[in-house]
């Protein structure tokens, strides 16, 4: 089963096109600055990418509406 569950994180972002855009960006800040808004033992997910969408149903990350 893929964790988080893309249930949860519609709940929390309008839609997949936004939440695909959301977790790369933050996967990438994420690979250059090494910045974790959790401690790392706390993430279930080695990669980068897994621990933004983590962040997102965390409700770590503030999603702008423009």
């Amino acid at each position: 089963m893929i964790y988080p569950s893309i249930d949860k994180l519609l709940n929390i972002v309008d839609s997949k096109y936004e939440l695909v855009h959301i977790a790369a960006r933050r996967s990438k800040e994420i690979a250059e600055t090494g910045y974790l808004q959790m401690p790392e033992s706390e993430y279930k997910c080695k990669k980068n990418i897994g621990r933004a969408l983590e962040e997102v149903e965390a409700t770590l990350l503030k999603v702008r509406k423009s």
